[in-house]
């Protein structure tokens, strides 16, 4: 199937009823069922199952239970570096921030403004700084952790379309990550400066979810939540679990200017871990 093709298909479908009948499914916990699509998943896909916490697949109640599974202490150590990256997956695009235009694949920008709702003031310090957008395919580890120390401020659920964000939906849809819905996720460092963490949704992904809210969709609603911590000391450790998808998709990180230097080896397609050394600090060549 060509790509174009594909792209066009995903205009076509009903996605949301079809999002909705996916999480229904996953959330089963009815053993026929869970246990089919477990096994189901297994021989389709190359699993490492000796990585996880509980290697066990007849004791997941659920698909979504198994898809989120946690992994070993041991599986991911944390690189020694300022920042470190936060899924497993794949790089599909980094680099500095144009202005406000964030790169998504060639003849596709957006903006920062767009990404995280449409809040200008919440965009502003992200001027000319920097992005990754990190890719998680079906396949790969679901959970989310923290690029660096970082304390919450707030939470805004972002309603939008449900397209698939794979690399050829990506080079075909205009704005695909400020489209889709997508939870924005801000925090600051010990020295006051902002970061953020996109969670970004997509076809069949049943729900997003956080540590500190559990799962922020559903509800889906058509207007914009959100969610305020400042009076709250809710911190997190760099490699600390931030949040998870119930299937997969997307996150996109936002660091202000000079807030990092990419790890030279994280080019575009590249396969990465979480825990990997993502990046250091100016004049920290620590990576």
């Amino acid at each position: 199937m060509s790509e174009r093709f594909s792209v066009l298909l995903q205009y076509l479908m009903p996605r949301r009823a079809i999002n909705v009948l996916a999480g229904k499914m996953a959330n089963s916990t009815h053993p026929g069922l869970s246990q089919y699509l477990i096994g189901w998943f297994l021989a389709r896909y190359d699993v490492n199952m000796a990585e996880a916490a509980n290697p066990d697949i007849r004791s997941y109640a659920s698909y979504n239970a198994f898809f989120t599974r946690a992994l070993r202490a041991d599986a991911r150590p944390l690189a020694s570096s300022d920042f470190v990256c936060p899924v497993d997956g794949a790089i599909s695009q980094l680099g500095a921030i144009a202005s406000d235009q964030i790169f998504q694949a060639k003849g596709h920008q957006y903006s920062t403004v767009a990404l995280v709702g449409g809040d200008a003031g919440l965009a502003a310090p992200f001027q000319d700084g920097s992005f990754a957008t990190l890719y998680l395919s079906p396949t790969d580890y679901h959970r989310v952790h923290m690029p660096c120390d970082g304390r919450l401020l707030r939470m805004i659920y972002v309603p939008g379309d449900l397209f698939s964000v794979n690399p050829a939906t990506a080079r075909g849809v205009p704005g695909l990550f400020a489209r889709n819905e997508r939870v924005v996720c801000v925090f600051e460092t010990a020295h006051k400066t902002p970061f953020v963490l996109v969670l970004v949704g997509a076809s069949i992904v049943g729900s997003m979810a956080t540590v500190w809210h559990g799962a922020v969709n559903p509800p889906r609603t058509r207007n914009i939540r959100e969610w305020r911590y400042d009076e709250q000391q809710i911190a997190l450790k760099k490699g600390e679990e931030m949040g998870r998808f119930l299937l997969g998709s997307t996150v996109i990180t936002l660091f202000v200017k000079d807030a990092l230097q990419f790890n030279p080896a994280w080019t575009a397609t590249r396969a990465v871990r979480m825990g990997e050394a993502m990046g250091a600090q100016p004049g920290n060549r620590a990576l």
